[in-house]
C-alpha cells in the first residue's frame, strides 16, 4: 500500500504522459521508500528494469544487465564485455518493444558506476545519443548514494549537462503520514506512541515496516536498536557507506554536529571534525542537506554571513544520545529507563527536532499557512540589562510585521506554567526585544503534546500549538 507520494505520483505522471523523452531522476536517503514508489506508481509494469548490484564488480554488474535483458524478453547471445554494448542491447530491446510508452527503470544506479568502468560515458552516448530523441522513452533512474546522483548527473558538467527533465526527491514521511503506515500495519499507537517513536526512527517507512503490533514503543525501539540482532543495531555505519562512496568525512561531520545542540558554523564544523577547509568540505554539508541528515539556518537578524548548521535526522541524533555509548549494552535500556533524566532531556531536546520538521503544520495551526515566513534561531550572553543570557530555538518572523517566538515543551500530559517558567518566559521576550530593538509585534505560542494547563499562568501565551496539530496532512 502505497501512503502519500502524490506529488511525486503526479510528477511521475506527468513524464509518463509527456509527448517528449524524459530523463527523470528518484533520488533520497537509504530506506526512504524510492524504488517502492516507482513500482507502486507504474504498478510494476516496465519496458525494462534492473538493479545495480551492492559491491559488486564490472563483470558481475554486466551479467546482471544480461539477467534483466533476458527477463524483459530480449535474449543475449552473451554477456556485454562493456557498458557500450550494455547499452546497444538495451536499445535494441526498445527498438522491439510494443509498449507505447518505453518505460526504462534502472535503480541502484550509483552502484554499477565501478572503477574504471566509464559507465557515466556510456549512460550519455545512450541518453543524447538515441534515446532523448525519441519521444516513446521515459528513462527513470534512482539510487540510495545521493551524493553520486547530484555530482554525476545533476552536477555533470559533461554530455549529462541539464539533461535530467524532473527531480524527484524523496522526502521522510511526516507524523501524519506514519500515523496512516501504523494503522495500515495494524498497530493500536495512539498519536504520542506515533510521536515517541518518530522521535527514534524518523519518518522512514522501512523502519516502520519492521515494528511488531504486539510489542510496546519501548518494546519495539528495545528490539529494533537495542538487541544484538536488532535490525537496525548497526544501520548507522550501513547507511552511511551506502549513502556515500568515502563515509568516513561524513560521519565526522554528524559526528561533530551531534556534540553541539545548538549547531555549529561551517568553520566550526572543519575545527572539530578536523576536516580541510575547501570546496569538499562545502560539497559534503551540502551532500548532507540534500539526504535530510542536516539543516542550516540563520541567526535572527543575522543576514545570511553566518550559517549555522544543525544534526536534525532523528535516528542519527538517537543513535549519537544512546546507542554509540556503553548503555547499548543492555538490550532492554529504553524499557528500563522510561523515567530517567537522560531520556527526559532527549525527549525535549527530541522533540524540538519533530517540529522543525513540521513547520508547515506549525503555519497551518497558526491561521498564517499563506503568510510568507522566515524561520531562524537567536542566542545572547548577558548583557548590561539581563544578568542571564537567553536563547530562543524557533523564531517565526512573519511578513503582517508579526514575530512568533516558539517555545516547544515535550510532556505526557498538559503543559503546566508555573512562576519560574513564566519568569523564563518573559525574560526571554525582554531580551530578545532589548537586544534585536525590532518594533514588530512579539507573540509568544507554546508547541506542547496536549496543550496549556489553565492556571494563572497559561496566559502568558498568545498561542498554542499542541501534538495534534503536528499529524496535520498539508497538500
Amino acid at each position: 500500500m502505497l501512503i502519500g507520494r502524490l506529488h511525486e505520483q503526479e510528477q511521475l505522471m506527468q513524464a509518463y504522459e509527456s509527448k517528449e523523452a524524459e530523463f527523470v531522476a528518484v533520488y533520497g536517503r537509504r530506506r526512504v521508500g524510492k524504488t517502492f514508489l516507482v513500482k507502486e506508481t507504474f504498478r510494476h509494469r516496465f519496458t525494462f528494469h534492473h538493479s545495480g548490484l551492492n559491491n559488486a564488480g564490472r563483470k558481475e554488474q554486466l551479467a546482471a544487465w544480461r539477467q534483466s535483458l533476458e527477463y524483459a524478453g530480449h535474449h543475449c547471445d552473451h554477456t556485454p564485455k562493456d557498458w557500450m554494448e550494455a547499452f546497444k542491447e538495451l536499445r535494441d530491446l526498445i527498438i522491439a518493444s510494443k509498449d507505447k510508452k518505453k518505460v526504462i527503470f534502472i535503480d541502484e544506479m550509483p552502484w554499477m558506476d565501478t572503477q574504471g568502468s566509464s559507465f557515466v560515458t556510456w549512460l550519455e552516448w545512450f541518453w543524447n545519443g538515441w534515446a532523448s530523441g525519441r519521444p516513446d522513452v521515459l528513462l527513470i533512474v534512482c539510487g540510495s548514494a545521493a551524493s553520486w546522483i547530484i555530482n554525476k548527473v545533476f552536477r555533470n558538467r559533461g554530455g549529462l549537462h541539464n539533461r535530467v527533465t524532473y527531480r524527484i526527491p524523496v522526502e521522510p514521511f511526516t507524523l501524519g503520514e506514519c500515523e496512516q503506515m501504523a494503522e495500515a500495519l495494524g498497530m493500536k499507537y495512539t498519536q504520542y506512541d506515533v510521536l515517541e517513536t518518530y522521535m527514534v526512527l524518523g519518518g522512514i517507512p522501512y523502519y516502520w515496516t519492521l515494528l511488531n503490533k504486539r510489542k510496546s514503543v519501548a518494546g519495539n525501539i528495545d528490539a529494533l536498536l537495542f538487541a544484538r540482532n536488532g535490525n537496525l543495531h548497526y544501520e548507522f555505519n550501513e547507511l552511511f557507506r551506502s549513502l556515500f562512496r568515502q563515509p568516513e568525512n561524513y560521519i565526522k561531520v554528524v559526528t561533530a554536529l551531534a556534540s553541539k545542540q545548538s549547531g555549529l558554523t561551517r568553520n566550526e564544523i572543519i575545527a572539530t571534525a578536523g576536516l580541510q577547509n575547501n570546496g569538499t568540505t562545502s560539497r559534503m554539508l551540502e551532500e548532507l542537506e540534500q539526504c535530510g541528515f542536516i539543516t542550516f539556518s540563520y541567526p535572527f537578524g543575522g543576514g545570511t554571513s553566518k550559517v549555522i548548521y544543525h544534526l536534525i535526522d532523528n535516528f542519527t541524533l538517537f543513535y549519537f544520545r544512546f546507542l554509540k555509548s556503553a548503555h547499548s549494552t543492555d538490550e532492554n535500556f529504553w524499557s528500563n529507563n522510561v523515567q530517567s533524566p537522560r531520556r527526559r532531556a532527549w525527549a525535549g531536546l527530541a522533540f524540538e527536532h519533530v517540529c522543525f520538521q513540521h513547520v508547515p503544520q506549525i503555519k497551518q495551526a497558526l491561521g498564517i499557512g499563506g503568510i510568507s515566513t522566515s524561520i531562524s534561531s537567536w542566542k545572547c550572553e548577558p548583557n548590561e540589562a539581563y544578568e542571564q543570557g537567553a536563547q530562543i530555538d524557533m523564531i517565526i518572523e512573519r511578513a503582517d510585521n508579526v514575530i512568533n517566538i516558539c517555545e516547544m515543551k515535550f510532556a505526557s500530559d498538559e503543559f503546566a506554567i508555573d512562576k519560574a517558567t513564566d519568569m523564563n518566559l518573559r525574560n526571554k521576550l525582554g531580551q530578545f526585544r532589548y537586544v534585536t530593538k525590532t518594533r514588530k509585534a512579539l507573540h509568544l505560542t507554546l508547541i506542547t503534546t496536549y496543550g496549556l494547563k489553565r492556571n494563572g499562568y497559561h496566559g502568558t501565551a498568545q498561542s498554542e500549538v499542541t501534538m495534534n496539530n503536528l499529524f496535520a496532512m498539508i497538500p
